[in-house]
């Protein structure tokens, strides 16, 4: 089975490819050459589908209400410029924030949300400075979040 880096790097790849409007992405599912999903010996089948995944991504995204050119952020002030250097800090910061005020929106679903619609808004102003990496290292980096996602069974079990 494909490790959860692995994972989320799939599941980026195939949110930005969504996002530019791209049809075919390399990790459209973690597959062997025989065309049989990846599973070690003893483990349950997996249905792991990035696109799948990336769709449920993107609605999290969508449910993100913040006005990110309204918020005072030196982080955000700065990845809203193209320097995504800050990116991971921005996200972090909003989701805290975004969380605190809202008791119902747990830390970790609110990181996923604000990730990717920030990445989407930069995206649309400044796409050449947006890279999959960028949020696949914040995803990957956070070890609550993928604590929280571990926990509810793995990428494919997130909002099922």
């Amino acid at each position: 089975m494909a490790t959860f880096e692995e994972q989320t790097a799939c599941i980026v790849e195939a949110l930005f490819s969504d996002l530019l409007g791209e049809d075919d992405t390399d990790c459209r599912s973690l597959e062997t050459d025989l065309g049989e999903p990846v599973q070690s010996a003893g483990e349950p089948p997996t249905r792991f589908d990035p696109v799948v995944v990336a769709s449920r991504l993107r609605r999290m995204g969508d449910q993100c209400n913040l006005d990110f050119e309204r918020i005072s952020s030196e982080a955000l002030a700065e990845v809203l410029k193209g320097k995504m250097e800050k990116f991971g800090a921005a996200v972090d910061s909003l989701s805290r924030s975004w969380s605190d005020q809202n008791p119902e929106l747990v830390y970790e679903r609110a990181f996923l949300s604000v990730s990717v619609k920030l990445l989407m808004h930069v995206a649309k102003k400044v796409q050449a400075a947006v890279l999959p990496n960028q949020l696949t290292e914040v995803i990957n980096g956070n070890s609550q979040v993928r604590n929280y996602i571990e926990a509810c069974g793995g990428w494919e079990n997130l909002d099922n």
